[in-house]
């Protein structure tokens, strides 16, 4: 189900004639072998909703809402690919067991008319999860787990050369299912402080060897990465990458980086780059903005000691950062000078003038999340015509969600059970 015809089922909106730049916005786009129907993706937003690692009713339920609100492509947000690449325990791993159950999902998303992509990832060293085989986690260097810490998991064990070769494996058996799954791509997570991330960092990747030093050593694994996923999935299948625009914080990646590290993905065979930033365990914000919901992040947490320690430090490791629209545009154009790959704008896309900007600058698709959680159907309603902006005020409580049974807005006042 990679065609046209499988992504344009579904599309319920009343026909209109969008005027002016983001009339492109709602035209077919092309990534690799895939034609999707417009230019708008539900970028990976972790959803909550896969209990014991395995795929709930409500994911499919979730993404067949936006599949019929009119997104182009929607993205299952997190799939570790082995066991020890989860943060914690409720996240899916890749696996022959899974794939009947992705299957359902996709089947069921193409069924409401958009294509579906899912992001692989491994955390490293950014996980709190105590139910791996080894007493630490791994990453390029030895350091501080500042996420896991209070869970036991105090420090990060730099990789051999062995487990390099076992995480590219990884990798491309976890594409490979993915395909056969029935996805019609897949994004790689280089950002966001995740593994392949922490290797692209100076501030994480402090080795000695060939994969450590300069910004070309530092490309070593992900670049052997995409290769064995390119092989696992043959030519035509499209790979995105997520990659930091920059990781925001004082002795990270920087937009100078930024531009060498999409150049060689495109290099590298990569189809597709969405342009994010930030660390998860450092800037954790960076890439929200807007609303510090610290209240509800604390009640979620399930340790007391987790609790206390948020309470006490969250404040000012939790930074605030002011929201505004495309937040993300002047690192972008950046990248949008150097490489001539297809380049997904994310970052604070929340009206139809913000998607008219974002195709006027020559991007050829935009990535929305918590707008799309507000408003799933917001894509329909901004090409008929009916709405310019979505309801979000980007309070950030969505995110709290996520530990309360399931990402949703809170502006609906759901019943929680």
């Amino acid at each position: 189900m990679n065609d046209a015809q499988h992504v344009q089922r579904g599309d319920t909106a009343t026909p209109a004639s969008p005027s002016g730049a983001e009339s492109v916005a709602f035209t077919p786009g092309r990534i690799n072998g895939l034609e999707l129907r417009n230019r708008v993706i539900k970028t990976a937003t972790y959803e909550g909703m896969c209990p014991g690692g395995l795929p709930s009713q409500a994911l499919t339920d979730h993404h067949v809402e936006l599949a019929r609100g009119g997104v182009g492509m929607t993205t299952v947000a997190y799939c570790a690919v082995s066991p020890r690449g989860r943060t914690f325990a409720d996240q899916m791993a890749m696996s022959e067991a899974l794939v009947p159950h992705l299957r359902r999902l996709t089947d069921a998303v193409h069924e409401a008319g958009a294509a579906v992509s899912i992001q692989l990832g491994h955390c490293g060293g950014f996980s709190k999860n105590t139910e791996m085989s080894r007493p630490h986690p791994l990453g390029p260097s030895r350091g501080l787990n500042h996420y896991g810490m209070l869970s036991g998991l105090v420090f990060t064990t730099p990789m051999s050369a062995a487990d390099i070769d076992d995480v590219v494996r990884e990798f491309a058996d976890a594409a490979r299912l993915a395909k056969e799954s029935g996805f019609d791509a897949v994004e790689l997570h280089l950002g966001h402080g995740y593994l392949l991330s922490q290797w692209l960092s100076p501030a994480t990747n402090r080795r000695r060897d060939e994969h450590g030093g300069s910004l070309e050593n530092r490309l070593r694994l992900p670049l052997a990465v995409v290769a064995a996923v390119r092989e696992a999935v043959g030519p035509d299948f499209p790979i995105l990458a997520k990659a930091n625009l920059t990781d925001g914080f004082r002795g990270g990646a920087t937009v100078d980086d930024a531009v060498t590290i999409a150049q060689a993905l495109e290099r590298g065979g990569v189809d597709a780059l969405v342009m994010s930033g930030g660390f998860v365990s450092r800037t954790p914000l960076f890439l929200l903005r807007g609303g510090r919901p610290l209240k509800g992040m604390i009640e979620v947490e399930k340790k007391w000691a987790q609790k206390a320690a948020l309470a006490v430090f969250g404040p000012v490791v939790v930074r605030k950062v002011p929201f505004e629209e495309l937040f993300f545009l002047e690192e972008a154009r950046r990248v949008r000078a150097a490489v001539s790959m297809p380049l997904v704008l994310l970052g604070g896309v929340i009206s139809r003038a913000g998607l008219a900007t974002a195709m006027r600058e020559g991007f050829e698709f935009v990535a929305m999340g918590r707008a799309l959680i507000a408003d799933p159907a917001f894509v329909n309603e901004m090409r008929a015509g009916r709405l310019e902006r979505t309801r979000c005020n980007q309070c950030n409580e969505c995110m709290v969600e996520m530990d309360r049974g399931g990402v949703r807005c809170v502006l609906d006042a759901l019943v929680r059970v």
